[in-house]
């Protein structure tokens, strides 16, 4: 969701309890009170149309959509079938998860699959860079 598209003004009426607890979230948060905002809403409106994918960060603290009742991303799993010819039976047996999975991340890349991508391109740009780290380690210790 780190895709910018530029931003619109509009103004919203929160209730009282919403909003005590948007500004406790953002005193804890880097991100500012309007950024978290955003981004709680546009990740709540993403789960309510696919009510199988939660957004929780990954292991590098970067936030991503994750099928519920997995430790899957969707991007893995879009990357997964890309490689077995878009074969969800294959995708899901080599996941040992049901089909729907499966289906339940293509819904959601249907949807956003230039954030998806995004995701995709980040993760490779991580595993290059920590391929390499290990490559110079395992070079310093020979």
């Amino acid at each position: 969701m780190e895709l910018d598209q530029g931003s619109v003004q509009r103004s919203f009426r929160l209730s009282r309890v919403t909003s005590d607890l948007l500004d406790a979230a953002a005193a804890l948060s880097p991100e500012s009170r309007n950024a978290l905002a955003d981004r709680l809403l546009g990740e709540a409106l993403r789960t309510d149309r696919h009510p199988r994918v939660r957004f929780r960060a990954g292991a590098a603290g970067r936030r991503e959509p994750f099928l519920v009742g997995t430790r899957l991303a969707v991007r893995q799993v879009i990357a997964t079938l890309a490689d077995h010819g878009n074969d969800v039976g294959a995708t899901a047996e080599y996941f040992a998860v049901g089909p729907d999975v499966v289906r339940a991340a293509v819904s959601f890349y249907a949807d956003f699959a230039d954030e998806v991508d995004a995701d995709r391109r980040w993760a490779a740009q991580v595993e290059a860079s920590e391929r390499a780290r290990w490559e110079r380690e395992q070079a310093a210790l020979a």
